[in-house]
């Protein structure tokens, strides 16, 4: 019986563990937690969304308070078309971020960013161009593109020097969206160099409508290689969404898939960058407790924990410090909604909004908690502690349970050996069950 560790992904002149963690904003796929799956010879990813909020937190820069103070004087108005992020400021952040986690990178792992197309920054076009040099400038591996068709994205970047030697990848969630990109990539001489396959048990915003239940991950993936097959392309599938267990993975790795994409069982890391109070929220849901809804500004569903914060809330839009979501107009569709219940409670008092979120506050406070299908099978990767607490898990040890288990076994803390098939010869891991 096989398991992870007998596959490899071949990228460049790089033999890779197939394991690739998801990015996650805002600074939840942190760097601590991409480096650890580069030490391991995996792929780790960080985010770039909201990176000046991320690099205030980490490098103790100002960018956040000074975009603020500029701004001060367009707090009250409901017209936010005058707010623009300062472009230096932002490749300035973008490459703190990034060069401060390559420093740091060991192993024969890759290091990747995960792009949102979404995060227009009131100028989408060029904050995307900028954020992309940027992150090529300080030295990452990979990028991701996410959130969108990135129709254009690869065009913005064609001149930079690292253009033909960084990874590129896109995800998608229909055989439909990656024709699409291929076909306006063509012109570039420069396919993806692997492409992430996001089914519908994703967390986060989803590729999909409200009816996503009637698709499914494994039958994506085929189309998709199956149209790769036909027009004679080479290109790395590798599949994400509801990728649970090791076992799981081995059934895409040995149907085709270069590796996977995972990102649920580490929201409950110690290297996560979620606080402890919303890893133990995620413990403790049950199925019930988790919704697609489409509160998301973006447009796209979202999946998340039905208790989560922002649901319901009625904050005034503090796009002043952060609104990564206004479009080239100044316009998101959470301050539609919020100046549409501010004209029913002029006083500002007791507003709430159902349709729609402030994703940037929430998200950069930690609030919107966000999260894949099967985040209610949590509970039964860890122990419950005496005080009824979950025990928060090691990346290395998420990983390890990934790489080595069988039979859709999950490795829990402390003790438990179970054996793996590596080719013909047996191996020893040291995983944690009683």
């Amino acid at each position: 019986m096989k398991c992870v560790d007998d596959f490899r992904w071949r990228i460049g002149k790089k033999e890779l563990l197939p394991i690739m963690i998801g990015g996650m904003g805002v600074d939840i796929s942190t760097a601590e937690l991409s480096l650890v799956a580069a030490r391991l010879g995996g792929i780790g990813h960080i985010s770039d969304a909201m990176v000046p909020t991320v690099s205030d937190r980490r490098f103790k820069t100002r960018f956040v308070k000074e975009k603020q103070k500029k701004y001060k004087y367009n707090v009250l108005n409901r017209d936010k078309s005058d707010v623009k992020f300062d472009l230096e400021q932002l490749a300035l952040a973008t490459k703190l971020h990034v060069g401060r986690t390559m420093e740091a990178k060991q192993g024969e792992g890759l290091i990747f960013i995960n792009c949102m197309e979404k995060l227009t920054m009131g100028n989408p076009r060029e904050t995307l161009r900028v954020r992309l040099s940027a992150a090529m400038d300080g030295g990452i591996d990979g990028i991701t593109l996410s959130a969108g068709l990135h129709l254009g994205s690869l065009a913005l970047v064609e001149d930079h020097p690292r253009f033909r030697d960084v990874k590129f990848g896109i995800i998608v969630s229909s055989l439909r969206a990656l024709v699409l990109f291929l076909h306006k990539s063509a012109r570039l001489n420069r396919l993806p160099d692997y492409i992430v396959v996001e089914g519908p048990l994703a967390g986060g915003h989803l590729g999909f409508g409200m009816d996503w239940a009637q698709y499914d991950l494994k039958t994506i993936v085929n189309d998709v290689h199956r149209h790769l097959a036909q027009k004679g392309l080479d290109i790395p599938v590798i599949p994400a969404g509801g990728i649970f267990t090791g076992t799981d993975a081995v059934e895409f790795l040995e149907a085709g898939a270069a590796a996977v994409q995972v990102a649920t069982r580490f929201t409950v890391t110690k290297e996560c960058g979620l606080p402890d109070k919303a890893k133990q929220e995620y413990f403790r849901a049950e199925e019930e407790d988790i919704e697609v809804n489409l509160i998301s500004p973006t447009g796209y569903p979202m999946r998340m924990l039905r208790n989560s914060p922002p649901i319901g809330a009625g904050i005034r839009p503090n796009c002043e410090a952060y609104g990564y979501l206004l479009d080239g107009s100044g316009n998101c569709a959470y301050i539609d909604a919020y100046n549409r219940e501010l004209d029913k409670h002029p006083d500002g008092a007791n507003i709430s909004v159902r349709d729609k979120t402030c994703l940037c506050t929430h998200m950069r406070n930690y609030d919107c908690w966000t999260c894949g299908h099967y985040t209610y099978r949590l509970k039964d990767t860890t122990r419950r502690l005496p005080d009824g607490s979950y025990q928060i898990l090691d990346a290395e040890h998420v990983i390890r349970d990934y790489q080595y288990s069988v039979d859709h076994q999950i490795a829990l803390p402390e003790g438990y050996r179970h054996h793996c098939a590596a080719g013909a010869k047996a191996v020893e891991v040291l995983s944690d069950r009683d």
